[in-house]
Formats: C-alpha cells, sequence, structure tokens
C-alpha cells in the first residue's frame, strides 16, 4: 500500500533534482525555468499527500492556486525570454548579467 512517506519521498527527489537543476545548469534560461515549474511540483505533491493524509480539501485548494501562479509565472518569464532573445540574440545567463539597454 502507498502511503504518505512515499509521496513524500517522491516530492523531496523532485524538489533536489530541480534544486540541483538551477545550481548546476548556469547557462540556459528555458532550462531555469523548468527547474522552478518542477520545484512548484514537488511542493503540489506535498500539499496534495498531507490533504489525503488528514482527509482535509484546503491543501487540494492551495493547489489549484499554486497552478494558477505557476501558469502566469510561465507565460510572463517566457514573455520575457522572447523580448530578451530578440534584442540581444541569445538565451545565455552568463552574457545577461548586464543591464544596459
Amino acid at each position: 500500500m502507498i502511503g504518505l512517506q512515499h509521496y513524500l519521498t517522491i516530492a523531496a527527489v523532485l524538489f533536489a533534482l530541480s534544486v540541483a537543476g538551477i545550481f548546476i545548469n548556469r547557462r540556459n534560461l528555458i532550462l531555469l525555468l523548468m527547474c522552478i515549474e518542477l520545484m512548484l511540483l514537488a511542493v503540489n505533491f506535498n500539499f496534495i499527500a498531507f490533504s489525503r493524509h488528514l482527509g482535509d480539501e484546503t491543501g487540494q485548494i492551495f493547489v489549484f492556486f499554486i497552478l494558477t501562479v505557476a501558469a502566469a509565472e510561465a507565460a510572463i518569464g517566457l514573455a520575457i525570454l522572447i523580448v530578451i532573445f530578440r534584442s540581444r540574440r541569445t538565451i545565455n545567463v552568463r552574457e545577461l548579467d548586464s543591464m544596459k539597454g
């Protein structure tokens, strides 16, 4: 039987992979955004697992809000990425550290 510990282990592995992806990959902005989304997914796993374990739907309601914020973050992040690529012709994070326009 799958219990709370199994869900928490999966969430911890997802969160660790996303943190490792952020620290290892310092070049590609798209992969950094994907790692942030994976981090939010790990948090959603925790909310769902505890919501199911405690028999309360509050965690599932929080997941809907987090998914809404994640979708808005992805849309705004990709729009900013397109604007940066059009102006600088690169999405390399190391080359985007200057603020000159």
